[in-house]
């Protein structure tokens, strides 16, 4: 069995923690704090997604540069309905999300939308799931 987890540095990985519970519901399963006051390792859930993430302590790592409205790359989460796409739609923005796609149908049958953190990251919720037949969805 594979699984495929994202690992994202933060550089306020404490508050990063709290806005993505705040926005999208997931819940800290791991952490463990640096001498600084960030965070060294942490783990989040959601469902049966699983991220880590971590302080940069002044690393400097670079966040994607958005072109148009979007930057290219992102994390993409499948859930089961467009009420749920919805959902985090409207938690997220309330949370302070930067707005990138409002929730829409697209061509090829997914129901997605996407906001980008407070750092720049860009999250995409959606119906589709990746690596299913099309036949499937």
């Amino acid at each position: 069995m594979t699984t495929l987890h994202c690992y994202l540095s933060y550089r306020d990985a404490p508050a990063a923690l709290d806005w993505l519970a705040r926005a999208f519901g997931f819940e800290t399963t791991m952490r463990f704090d640096d001498d600084h006051g960030g965070v060294m390792h942490a783990e989040a859930r959601l469902g049966d997604a699983a991220i880590l993430l971590f302080s940069d302590d002044g690393a400097g790592y670079t966040r994607p540069e958005p072109r148009a409205e979007a930057n290219g790359q992102g994390i993409y989460l499948a859930v089961d309905t467009k009420a749920e796409v919805d959902a985090v739609w409207e938690r997220a923005v309330a949370a302070g999300a930067t707005a990138v796609l409002k929730p829409e149908s697209t061509d090829w049958g997914n129901y997605r939308c996407r906001v980008r953190d407070p750092e720049g990251y860009e999250w995409t919720f959606g119906i589709h799931r990746p690596g299913e037949p099309a036949g499937e969805w």
